[in-house]
């Protein structure tokens, strides 16, 4: 692949190539993800040119889906599978938590599952609630899973291809309402697959956030910079586990935090963040972690979902109210 300016989507397409070039163990899995290249065409034109034994347009059953992925990487395949909406993983959560988190512990690691299930979550695209949701914490929750979110081209292109040839089971999380956005892409990776990356440097409050906030992160940010005030923004890119010395040195530094996600705030990500960096900051935090949120209510209807997700005046008046201690 040429570096380059691709959207988020394209790059996506083109990790998922390169994986089935590099390893012929690796097959996709998923619904309409063949002849119609998904709803997002992330698998566009995959099936035509790897055939039909290697990107497999499966039965609307999650749960066989993931079951069978199981079954495969137990004989030595590298399965991906995509789930077509966030909403829709639910039916294969009995198999992701109770069989594909644990295999590697019960078999005392004799057994990998190179399994990466790639699920676009999160709204901002005008469906309804099972097409919208956030639902990271139920994962990042289970020991045993991986958890990652790119926010931007180049992250999608290699954070994908490096969950690919992880052989621990990754749930790689697509923010859907980026998947057009363009970015340039690097020939190579520069990061390892669960480091955070500072995107925008600060002095006066850390921004931490994953996946689709962070744009919206760094627009507050601009926002801020024009009454003077510098906000360093830390993309997280992966939430189990999370890179803590990143953040932590972050918070040392600013002496104040915010945490956005678009799941609500109600056990969200954003509360273990939060507790993790009292326990290691105290003594430098100036105010308390304030975390920016959905709302703990059902995701609402595609006319009102602008005022359920967080958005730049939300971020600001947290970062207000932080200042104000």
């Amino acid at each position: 692949m040429m570096a380059g300016q691709l959207s988020i989507a394209k790059a996506l397409n083109e990790a998922l190539r390169k994986s089935l070039e590099n390893d012929s163990k690796t097959l996709l899995m998923g619904e309409d993800i063949g002849k119609l290249g998904g709803v997002f065409r992330i698998t566009d034109g995959l099936q035509k040119d790897f055939g039909e034994d290697r990107v497999i347009d499966t039965p609307l059953a999650e749960s066989g889906i993931v079951g069978t992925a199981i079954g495969l990487a137990l004989r030595g395949y590298r399965p991906v599978v995509e789930i077509q909406f966030d909403g829709f993983v639910y039916p294969a959560f009995d198999q992701i938590v109770s069989q594909l988190a644990k295999m590697h512990a019960r078999a005392l690691g004799h057994v990998k599952m190179p399994v990466t299930i790639r699920i676009p979550f999160a709204g901002g695209i005008g469906a309804v609630e099972h097409h919208s949701e956030s639902h990271e914490a139920y994962f990042a929750h289970t020991a045993g899973l991986r958890v990652v979110t790119p926010s931007n081209a180049h992250d999608a292109h290699w954070m994908l291809r490096q969950a690919i040839a992880s052989d621990d089971p990754v749930i790689f999380l697509e923010p859907k309402r980026r998947y057009w956005d363009k970015g340039e892409v690097g020939d190579a990776a520069d990061l390892p697959l669960h480091s955070a990356r500072v995107v925008r440097p600060g002095t006066d409050v850390t921004l931490l956030a994953y996946g689709p906030m962070v744009k919206v992160c760094q627009e507050a940010a601009a926002a801020a910079e024009e009454d003077g005030r510098r906000l360093e923004v830390v993309d997280l890119r992966s939430i189990s586990p999370i890179d803590f010395a990143t953040v932590e040195e972050s918070v040392k530094r600013t002496g104040r935090a915010v945490v956005v996600h678009e799941a609500p705030v109600f056990m969200g990500l954003g509360a273990e963040l939060a507790a993790r960096i009292t326990e290691r900051c105290f003594y430098h935090l100036e105010a308390p972690v304030l975390r920016v949120g959905g709302y703990h209510a059902p995701y609402p209807p595609s006319r009102v979902e602008e005022s359920y997700l967080p958005d730049l005046d939300r971020v600001l008046d947290a970062v207000d109210r932080t200042l104000a201690f």
